[in-house]
């Protein structure tokens, strides 16, 4: 039997979304083995004074497996 923890990350991107999630599981994986999955809980984004947008954000949760 398999014991899994999930811990929850905060990570941002002036690209994309997408970025953002790839920075949570990179740093992520610096400390953390056996990632086995990335959930989105949350996303948000800063906007600039002009208008767009300046920073994607997202709150996510990163699965991995005890040994």
């Amino acid at each position: 039997m398999a014991v899994l923890k999930v811990i929850e990350v905060l990570a941002s991107s002036p690209t994309s979304w997408e970025e953002a999630a790839a920075n949570a599981l990179d740093h992520a994986s610096k400390s953390v083995k056996n990632i086995k999955s990335l959930y989105v809980n949350e996303q948000n984004a800063v906007v600039g004074s002009d208008g767009k947008i300046r920073e994607y954000r997202m709150n996510c949760k990163i699965t991995f497996e005890v040994n």
